[in-house]
């Protein structure tokens, strides 16, 4: 279900907020919130899953990423990142959530990427065991 804004057109007039699937003709779709977010890509040597720290340095654990909560801010990193052409490709913001132990993944790909290949027990799922 989405939210629309409807402007009432006249001055002192109502707005409304409409719920439902089919938006009335003069309905603007309400923005979403923003959500926390951190910068990520794969890096250009080695293809491993990097977050964007702090310190402007590549970290491969998602706990040391620096969790961003301003849209404005999270743009400006995610442009600074994406220069970062020679480090880094496919750079882009994903959704976490602050956990006991820095950020977590709020969706499945975010989960399976910071995991590594799937097709055998090898790299950071046998590391995690040891």
């Amino acid at each position: 279900m989405s939210l629309y804004f409807r402007p009432s057109g006249r001055k002192g007039g109502q707005n409304s907020i409409l719920n439902g699937n089919e938006p009335h003709p003069e309905c603007i779709p309400m923005p979403k919130p923003f959500t926390p977010k951190v910068v990520t890509a794969n890096a250009l040597i080695e293809g491993d899953v990097i977050y964007l720290a702090a310190d402007d340095s590549w970290v491969r654990d998602l706990a040391k990423a620096e969790v961003i909560t301003d849209e404005a801010i999270a743009q400006m990193r995610l442009l600074d990142a994406q220069a970062r052409a020679s480090e880094t490709v496919g750079v882009y913001l994903a959704d976490v959530k602050l956990g006991a132990n820095g950020a977590e993944p709020t969706h499945f790909r975010e989960d399976f990427r910071r995991t590594g290949p799937s097709n055998y027990f090898h790299g950071k799922q046998a590391e995690a065991d040891a």
